[in-house]
């Protein structure tokens, strides 16, 4: 007798609380997982922020995805990084930009984009996790990278602080398929209106100039192009 494979169970969907609901276009809001997963597994980059001395401080961060939290990371010497660690609130937000909305107003006028806002407590990789840690990162932003050049050292990840943010208390505001205009809005109609579509595109790769003369582009570079072209984001 063939045992058949167990069906996948569906993910549970995003709670809502005061901070993830969406009060302005609530419409717009997501509360399915894959999609908070897909935005962030579009994504390379995302903004993180914390309160510091009583002041909001935000920075660009590289981002990857192990399971259900978000893993950044950051220099052990860094008191940006050292505050998360210590257990200091975060607010990380991922955004596809997708398009300009162009209506006949500058009131109605607006973007496409899709977006997501995660909130939470970071937790620390311990020393024995760092390392596939950091090679689950590299394979989000350089997918196959790590092939071609040499092991990471102890000193370098003794000088790197790895960090967990669990995708527990999310949100999702999807309005890439939103109207420009609506039938019946008494604007004119002479007046142009519609998009202007967005996209990420890769250049040619620049080769270092200590590069030994004929090393070739490897396959990891042409990867990570091809992904931009595909997706249009990064």
């Amino acid at each position: 007798m063939t045992d058949l494979p167990l069906p996948e169970r569906p993910l549970p969907a995003l709670p809502l609380t005061a901070q993830t609901r969406v009060r302005r276009e609530a419409h717009y809001q997501v509360t399915d997982r894959a999609a908070l997963y897909d935005v962030i597994d579009g994504a390379l980059s995302a903004t993180i922020a914390i309160v510091r001395d009583g002041r909001p401080v935000a920075l660009p961060i590289g981002i990857g995805r192990d399971g259900d939290d978000l893993l950044i990371h950051g220099s052990t010497g860094s008191d940006f990084f050292r505050r998360i660690a210590a257990g200091t609130p975060v607010c990380v937000t991922v955004t596809h930009l997708m398009g300009l909305k162009y209506a006949r107003s500058l009131f109605d006028s607006s973007m496409r984009y899709r977006c997501a806002v995660v909130f939470g407590v970071a937790s620390v990789v311990p020393p024995e996790e760092k390392e596939a840690a950091l090679l689950t990162l590299s394979e989000h932003l350089m997918p196959g990278r790590s092939l071609d050049v040499r092991p990471m050292t102890a000193r370098e990840l003794a000088a790197t602080m790895v960090l967990r943010v669990p995708l527990a208390e999310a949100s999702v505001k999807d309005n890439a398929g939103s109207l420009v205009e609506e039938d019946g809005d008494g604007e004119d109609r002479a007046v142009w209106a519609g998009t202007l579509p967005l996209r990420m595109s890769a250049g040619e790769p620049v080769t270092s100039p200590q590069t030994a003369t004929g090393t070739p582009v490897p396959a990891s570079v042409r990867r990570a192009a091809e992904r931009v072209a595909a997706t249009g984001v990064a």
